[in-house]
């Protein structure tokens, strides 16, 4: 009987013209094993079918701008593993943003968000780029008000959100649905790793040193790049002074923290799609993947708050840099281009949804 009541209710309400809005359906994510299970979504914004699709859009969005000519993915291009090829990206009033534009990949698995961490978690940093003055330099309100304005948006909110009242909080959670989907697992390295590749010499050497620490005692040649890019995702929570300057000029996390020892640490950045991502480094310094393997090697500027990692890696006897072989150089770039996951960059689930924006 209750059955009955409950369909003749909703009957009545669509022949009132009510909408009748069905329970978001939630997102089925996957990803290999070997990515691990320590993902971060908040308890009040699930990823779902509904809040990817609204997020996609909101990406591509130049209305949240506050000329309405960019959008996130005006810095973050599909083609360039989310990032922008550019030293520094301009804002809306055409300003410099202080540091280089990060790569937009495995976020799922990512808690300290920007190069210094301050913001925690997908949510919040959303906000940053959306209303700061030299970004895209619009209040959260007004770009909501500028939706409400857009016949397709009110109707998408009501999917997602169960009404459709637009509010900057429901923009950026559903940015963030959409941003814990860019998951890339298909690279040549992925597909070595479940046994569908071989890789070459080179290739396999450059693993080798990837993960090897190098110890000159006993004649154990290594790059020890695995103690901060570990793990099949190369993301990681973790912060480090990597040696580019003996007194750096910006003190990355230390201007968050407050402590000394975080004095130029910056977040380690994915190596994910990294051949696709240049410039390299916070500050966008090197251009080229060689420049940035030749730091480590020979480059690295000693000061209190180095990494200790870096400080012991060495493979000549009291060493303080890596000091590689060329062969050894070309070995560790060809394994980093075996991170390159074309899949990922050319996903249509990806891509801008609007034929002309």
């Amino acid at each position: 009987m209750m059955k009955i009541i409950v369909v003749g209710m909703m009957t009545a309400l669509l022949a009132a013209g009510v909408s009748v809005v069905r329970k978001p359906v939630p997102a089925a994510l996957s990803w290999p094993a070997y990515f691990g299970n320590r993902v971060f979504v908040p308890a009040d914004n699930p990823t779902t079918e509904e809040g990817v699709q609204l997020g996609r859009m909101l990406f591509y969005e130049k209305a949240l701008s506050v000329n309405d000519k960019m959008s996130c993915a005006t810095c973050h291009q599909q083609a360039k593993a989310f990032t922008d090829g550019k030293t520094f990206s301009a804002g809306a009033d055409g300003t410099l943003q202080p540091r280089n534009t990060m790569a937009l990949v495995n976020l799922l698995w990512v808690r300290l968000l920007f190069w210094d961490g301050r913001a925690a978690g997908l949510e919040e940093q959303a906000i940053t780029p959306l209303t700061a003055p030299h970004e895209m330099g619009q209040s959260l309100e007004n770009a909501a008000a500028k939706l409400r304005q857009r016949k397709h948006y009110p109707a998408l909110f009501l999917r997602v959100f169960g009404n459709d009242s637009i509010t900057g909080d429901r923009i950026v959670k559903a940015l963030a649905q959409f941003e814990r989907t860019l998951i890339s697992a298909n690279s040549r390295y992925d597909q070595y790793l479940q046994g569908k590749y071989q890789p070459t010499v080179s290739e396999s050497k450059g693993i080798s040193l990837f993960y090897t620490n190098p110890d000159p005692s006993r004649n154990i040649r290594g790059a020890s790049c695995g103690h901060c890019h570990g793990g099949p995702k190369t993301y990681s929570d973790l912060f480090h002074n990597n040696g580019l300057d003996a007194v750096p000029a910006d003190k990355g996390r230390q201007n968050i923290t407050g402590q000394a020892y975080d004095n130029g640490r910056f977040r380690v950045a994915t190596l994910r799609n990294i051949a696709l991502t240049a410039p390299y480094m916070h500050d966008g310094r090197f251009k080229t993947l060689e420049e940035v393997i030749d730091h480590y090697s020979e480059h690295i500027a000693q000061s209190e708050t180095l990494s200790p990692f870096l400080q012991r890696s060495s493979n000549i006897p009291e060493g303080t840099s890596l000091q590689l072989f060329p062969q050894e150089k070309k070995d560790l770039l060809a394994f980093l281009h075996m991170l390159t996951d074309s899949s990922f960059i050319t996903d249509p689930r990806f891509s801008n949804p609007f034929p002309v924006n």
